[in-house]
């Protein structure tokens, strides 16, 4: 046994050096080949990471400059920052590489396969790796990468009119965007009161959505009803037809010169600012995600109360309770245990929920107390304009890291008081 381990010891050594080497000398050609590519690969492309991590600290040396009409290249620091975010990705994918190597080379035998059985015993060994593959590399791309290069530019000067790419430069400003956001008063007023209002708008959108929905359910559920069929079907055209199109009809219905104030006038009735006056915005905004909201609520809790036994409800009205203590003793303790997730995942898709105001007011009316914000603006539309209209960059950074730990520290603490998720983690 020692002879056999003095034997291993310089091939397991070779693999420190050489990746795949452990595994090409034990024949195992598949994996010492991938291993081995992999580390060529890496050994080629380093001058260029090692540029590419300096050009992340450094966020570019060389402005843009003119002479004459003739535009003379610079750095470009946001496409410099992206690069080192994409190397640093590579660099920990690569040491994941490196460790599967030394971990495979202490546990690696001599092999007498073929290269196919070897490709098939890979296959059967590594399936459940290979099949997430895709989906691991999609989610970084697609969610790690754009959540940590957000986290970078909140602690840049990414920012009009002096530090947008690639006429200027980029500078690391450490957390100054941070207490800029909180400490000056033009900021910290517009954030205090959109974040209010976003709450508030979240809160109640959910709130009265789900109780007009419990409303249509409960009514649905009437035997004395008839017809119950077409007014199911009623009831469930607005949410079938598309969301967009419902606040884009809503919008014009209600404008100053829609079909809602021609027809008040023609009675004489002064028109109404649905949309313009601050007050009254926000209650349409949310009467309207009410009514496209409702329908959803109304089936989910409609199969909810055909899974309440028709024997809990005998059983009280034999102890003598009237309808309203069945309702609130027995109906909506269990249709809440029911759709309780589903009310935390509304209020997380309201809280973000961009369509709702931007299509109907576009955040407006103008507040001039706030900066480049309105009335009805939540936080996400907030941020859309400071990107798109206003190339603020860097507090749009900041806001969205303080919605994304907000959301995720609600939805936990939510979630985990909720009797349904108790169930589960018990089961």
């Amino acid at each position: 046994m020692l002879l056999s381990e003095t034997k291993s010891a310089p091939s397991l050594l070779f693999s420190y050096l050489v990746m795949g080497g452990t595994q090409l000398i034990k024949r195992h050609w598949i994996k010492g080949s991938i291993l081995l590519a992999i580390q060529i690969i890496f050994i080629f492309y380093l001058p260029q990471t090692i540029l590419s991590l300096k050009g992340l600290t450094s966020l570019g040396d060389i402005a843009q400059t003119r002479n004459g009409f003739d535009v003379i290249p610079g750095d470009n620091s946001i496409f410099m920052l992206v690069e080192g975010v994409l190397t640093l990705v590579y660099l920990f994918l690569f040491i994941c590489a490196y460790v599967f190597n030394v971990r495979d080379a202490q546990q690696c035998i001599g092999c007498d396969l073929t290269i196919r059985e070897q490709i098939k015993a890979i296959y059967d060994d590594k399936f459940a790796f290979i099949v997430l593959s895709p989906a691991f590399m999609a989610s970084v791309a697609f969610i790690i990468m754009p959540i940590v290069i957000t986290v970078l530019v909140s602690f840049t000067n990414y920012s009009a009119p002096n530090h947008i790419p690639p006429k200027n430069l980029v500078d690391w400003v450490g957390l100054k965007n941070f207490f800029t956001l909180f400490e000056l008063k033009i900021w910290s007023g517009t954030f205090s009161g959109i974040a209010l209002w976003t709450i508030e708008w979240a809160v109640a959108a959910t709130v009265l959505t789900c109780g007009f929905g419990f409303i249509l359910a409960l009514a649905l559920d009437n035997s004395n009803i008839r017809g119950k069929k077409i007014w199911r079907v009623i009831f469930i055209l607005p949410y079938a037809i598309p969301a967009f199109v419902t606040l884009l009809i809503f919008r014009l219905l209600l404008n100053g010169i829609g079909p809602v104030n021609a027809f008040l006038n023609h009675w004489g009735i002064d028109s109404i600012a649905f949309l313009s006056d601050p007050v009254i915005a926000k209650i349409t905004v949310i009467a309207v995600s009410v009514w496209v909201g409702a329908p959803y609520f109304m089936l989910l809790i409609s199969g909810a109360l055909t899974n309440i036994p028709q024997d809990i409800y005998e059983a009280s009205e034999v102890d003598g309770a009237n309808k309203f203590q069945q309702f609130f003793e027995i109906t909506l303790p269990m249709v809440l245990h029911q759709v309780a997730p589903s009310l935390v995942m509304t209020f997380s898709l309201n809280f973000n929920n961009f369509g709702a105001i931007f299509l109907l007011t576009e955040g407006g009316p103008i507040n001039p107390e706030y900066r480049f914000a309105g009335h009805t603006d939540i936080l996400i539309t907030w941020i859309y304009k400071l990107t798109l209209d206003f190339q603020q960059y860097q507090i749009a950074s900041v806001i969205s890291i303080i919605i994304f730990l907000f959301l995720s520290l609600i939805s936990i603490w939510q979630f985990r008081r909720m009797k349904s998720f108790k169930d589960d983690v018990g089961m």
